[in-house]
Parts: structure tokens; C-alpha cells; sequence
């Protein structure tokens, strides 16, 4: 019998397909003891406390794109949303949807894109389904996760950002969703421009193992670092000041905002935390990010300023400051 190199609908189907789909994929790729056992639900101990837990949604288009694909998206999205939560991440489950006609060879890749993030991020896959809809329903890949974490014990004032705090990001803005558009659009620069798409719970470790007084952290994903900030501020007699001359952006983002008329600050990461730390401990906390390797470009961009009611603002290089406001619509849909 010649091997297959297609999803077919039996491949949904609870049979023989199905089985095979399990133990020559998903099997190999998230071995570990847990979801050896196959069972309808994934059975774990968890230690004392309190817990987190998170669900998202992934249908990014194209599926392949420079720096990463919907499998890396998947596993690191859903970590970090644990991570930035003051959580430590501990367990994720997974649901496929597939569509009738999508290359195993892809499948394949994707699954081992999500294996590899999820080493990276020290977390196991420990349950999962699959579903598959007829061609065209579902343009080849469609991947929910939800992950459990453990939650750490948080400093004194953790969610409550203060006047005179710092707001630090670990790089570079912008780079995932402009990597997904110029893949979506052929576009080629001689500047390679790839997603920042990466679990952060390593980096977010380093700043609490450093001890500085973290008051919040947020990934700044769909709105992009523009968005993260509103939300932030809203309803708060303070606001945010930010440094334009101070926020790290590429020059292959900038060059491609410039032409497309997309301001960076706007467009989503998929690798970015937002940090907000005590005034007198900003400067350790960014010699701490810095020594993490996804954070080698981090940098203080602004401050919590009071009076601002809930406003973000933008002091540009030639001494004057505009407002940032919250995105209307989605600029770069399917991201994410």
C-alpha cells in the first residue's frame, strides 16, 4: 500500500487513521508519560497553591513564515501568557483542526516546531485532540492550546503600576507581525525580517530571580506594544510617557512600516514582554534581561508619569509629544 502523504477525513475519524496519526506523530514528537497513557484526560499532581490557566487560538497565515510557524506560535503562545501572569509554566494540551488535503510533510514540521518550543520551554504536552474538515474548511491548520502553571509567589504590589516606575521591553517591536505579512506578500529585503516568535518564561524567571520589585507584566501580541499600554493605563489617574528615540525597532521594521504607513508600536510580537519595575530597581532589572538571550536588546522606553489619566504618549526626537492611542480594528489580520 502506498504511504499516505495527505490528510484524508479518516484521518478524523476515530479509526485506524487516527491511530496511526497518534502513535507515528503526535506520539514520538510529545513523548512522556502522561500522554502515553491515552486516556480521555491527562491525570498530573500539581503542588500546593494557587494555579494558572490559559486557552488560545492559532490561525496564522501563511502557516511557515521567517522565524517560525503556527507550531512554534502555539506552544509559546500559550507559555507565555502563564509566564507574563506571574506564573511558571507546567502543562499544555492541544487541539488540531486539520483540513482534508494538508500535507503530512507540513503536520510534521509543525508538530516538531511545537516539540522543540515546548523543550525549550520546559513543559510537557500532555493531552490533545484531533479533528479534520472537509477541503477548504479550515485553510490546512488550525491549533487551539491550553496551558497550567504554577503560580509563584508574587512581590508586594505585583498588578499595581506606580508613578515614577520604568516600562522596559526585552527587544525589538513589530518584527512577528511584519515577518508574517512580507511571507503572506512575497516580499524579500536584503535585511532578513524575522518573528520574534519565542517562550519567555526563561527571561521573565531572571527578573524575579534578580529580586527587583516587578509591579506588571503583559506580552504585547495583537495591538503590539501600543495596545498593551491603553490597556494598562486605563482608568488610572497615571499614564505612560514613552521615549521614541528609546524603543528598539529594526531597521527592517521601520523601513517596512515607512513604506506600508504602519507605525511599529502597532503591530504585533509574538517574543516581547512589557515590563513595568520599581524606579530604583529599573537598572537591575535591564542588566537582567540583557544577560537572558532574548533579551540582549532590551531597553527602558518610558515611565509611569502622573497626571496623565490613563493616557499613553510619545516624546519624538524633535522635542515633542503626541498621543498613542488604543488601535482601531486589526491592521495585519491572521497573525496569530
Amino acid at each position: 500500500m502506498k504511504p499516505l502523504d495527505r490528510i484524508l477525513l479518516a484521518h478524523g475519524g476515530g479509526g485506524t487513521l487516527s491511530g496511526a496519526l497518534i502513535r507515528e506523530l503526535f506520539l514520538p514528537a510529545f513523548d512522556n508519560p502522561t500522554l502515553a497513557t491515552l486516556s480521555d484526560a491527562a491525570v498530573f499532581s500539581l503542588p500546593p497553591g494557587r494555579m494558572a490557566f490559559t486557552t488560545d487560538s492559532y490561525v496564522v497565515t501563511p502557516r511557515f513564515f521567517p522565524g517560525g510557524d503556527i507550531g512554534t506560535l502555539a506552544v509559546a503562545g500559550t507559555v507565555n501568557d502563564l509566564a507574563v501572569s506571574g506564573a511558571v509554566p507546567r502543562f499544555l494540551s492541544c487541539a488540531f483542526i486539520l483540513e482534508e488535503g494538508l500535507p503530512l510533510d507540513d503536520l510534521r514540521r509543525v508538530v516538531g516546531s511545537m516539540a522543540r518550543t515546548a523543550a525549550q520551554a520546559d513543559v510537557q504536552l500532555v493531552t490533545g485532540d484531533t479533528k479534520v474538515v472537509e477541503r477548504g474548511g479550515a485553510d490546512g491548520i488550525f491549533i487551539t492550546t491550553a496551558g497550567v502553571g504554577e503560580l509563584r509567589t508574587l512581590p508586594e504590589g505585583w498588578g499595581t503600576p506606580l508613578p515614577g516606575d520604568r516600562v522596559l521591553i526585552n527587544g525589538p517591536v513589530g518584527d512577528h507581525g511584519f515577518a508574517v505579512l512580507a511571507a503572506r506578500e512575497g516580499l524579500v529585503f536584503d535585511t532578513p525580517l524575522l518573528s520574534d516568535c519565542a517562550p519567555l518564561n526563561g527571561l521573565i524567571d531572571t527578573l524575579f530571580d534578580a529580586g527587583v520589585q516587578v509591579r506588571f507584566l503583559r506580552d504585547a501580541t495583537r495591538g503590539g506594544l501600543a495596545a498593551v499600554l491603553n490597556e494598562m493605563a486605563a482608568g488610572h489617574d497615571w499614564g505612560v510617557a514613552l521615549q521614541a528615540g528609546a524603543i528598539p525597532i529594526s531597521p527592517a521594521a521601520r523601513s517596512l512600516g515607512e513604506i506600508l504607513g504602519i507605525d511599529p508600536l502597532f503591530v504585533a510580537n509574538e517574543g516581547k514582554v512589557v515590563a513595568v519595575i520599581a524606579a530604583a530597581d529599573a537598572a537591575d532589572a535591564l542588566a537582567s534581561m540583557r544577560s537572558h538571550p532574548l533579551g540582549r536588546g532590551a531597553a527602558i522606553i518610558g515611565i509611569i508619569e502622573p497626571g496623565l489619566h490613563g493616557l499613553v504618549t510619545l516624546d519624538t526626537d524633535v522635542g515633542g509629544r503626541r498621543i498613542l492611542d488604543m488601535p482601531l480594528g486589526e491592521q495585519l489580520p491572521r497573525i496569530c
